[in-house]
């Protein structure tokens, strides 16, 4: 079995090997140079940005010399989605399309071990292939998470365990949408367009909800000039914020309606604006996620994406075990 499922998928797996092996190397030599910027490493310079002079020279030359490329890695939380879907697609599509499956089921070896023996093997692959792109993405972005930490929309995806649950998702997709439509190509796309459906239903609506969130408040500070004024965190920058602005003396939060009036008023008395917010009784809040939270985050919803993929697993087994083909 071993022999002939490497026979079989070997061009997608060598595909898909050569590219995370490109890719590795790109981001090795890139983030090579980037950690170069930080002589005590980027760990150091956590949360010193604006207070050891060093580390702010050092943000700010990655800012200006790889920022670009922080952006362009953001769309890499589709690789985990393109490996999954690239090598369960064909699965059994590949079977059923050519109609190999009336040979392939009637050897030896049993349907049921035949089909162990495949998904054993590619969803293997799909963790491997995403395991090694992970460990080097997470890396590389050592310097960009010590600034503004691993919550962000662009390093929370694309780091920890959950680009190996959504590599195992689309494997799940792919695979029981090749079972039912029997046909590779339609099955990518199905993975590729549940996957992006999925992931934006959960990172918008469930992930917030993970934990109930933290509410911090605080004085608005005085001093600086008028340019200067504005809100200032109340919190960490590595903590994922959730919602911020201002509130009364008495908690009650300020529509934006009321804090441009506020402000307007400010400029019309020629004042600084917190200065004049203080001298009211203005506060700053701040609700959002400590950044500690990262983990437990993670293993909410790695086991969410796991559990689906079980589910979708499941499916194909039991069509295969009745021969709905």
């Amino acid at each position: 079995m071993r022999w002939l499922n490497w026979r079989q998928h070997r061009t997608e797996v060598c595909v898909l090997g050569l590219l995370v092996g490109l890719f590795g190397v790109a981001l090795l030599v890139l983030g090579t140079q980037a950690h170069d910027l930080f002589p005590g490493g980027p760990a150091r310079c956590a949360g010193e940005a604006g207070v050891d002079e060093a580390c702010t020279a050092a943000f700010r030359r990655l800012d200006e010399e790889y920022g670009y490329l922080e952006n362009l890695l953001a769309a890499f939380y589709l690789v985990p989605v393109v490996i999954g879907a690239f090598l369960g697609a064909p699965l059994l599509a590949r079977e059923l399309e050519d109609g190999t499956w009336q040979l392939a089921w009637t050897q030896a070896v049993p349907r049921m071990r035949w089909l162990a023996a495949k998904l054993v093997a590619l969803a293997g692959v799909t963790v491997a292939l995403t395991g090694m792109f992970t460990v080097v993405l997470t890396w590389f972005r050592q310097p960009f998470d010590a600034w503004e930490g691993r919550f962000q929309y662009d390093a929370f995806d694309l780091e920890g365990l959950v680009p190996m649950a959504y590599a195992l998702f689309a494997f799940g997709v792919a695979t029981a949408a090749g079972a039912i439509l029997r046909r590779s190509l339609p099955a990518f796309g199905v993975a590729f367009g549940a996957f992006l459906a999925a992931r934006m239903s959960v990172a918008l609506l469930a992930r917030p909800a993970y934990a109930t969130p933290l509410t911090t408040m605080a004085p608005v500070p005085v001093g600086g000039t008028k340019d200067q004024a504005g809100y200032r965190p109340v919190h960490s920058v590595a903590d994922w914020t959730i919602e911020r602005g201002y509130a009364d003396a008495t908690g009650r939060r300020l529509s934006s309606t009321e804090y441009y009036e506020l402000e307007e008023a400010a400029n019309q008395a020629g004042t600084n604006l917190n200065q004049f917010l203080h001298a009211r009784g203005i506060q700053q809040f701040g609700v959002y996620h400590p950044a500690d939270r990262f983990w437990t985050f993670q293993l909410i919803e790695a086991a969410l994406f796991v559990a689906v993929a079980a589910i979708l697993i499941g499916v194909v087994v039991w069509r295969v075990r009745r021969r709905l083909v």
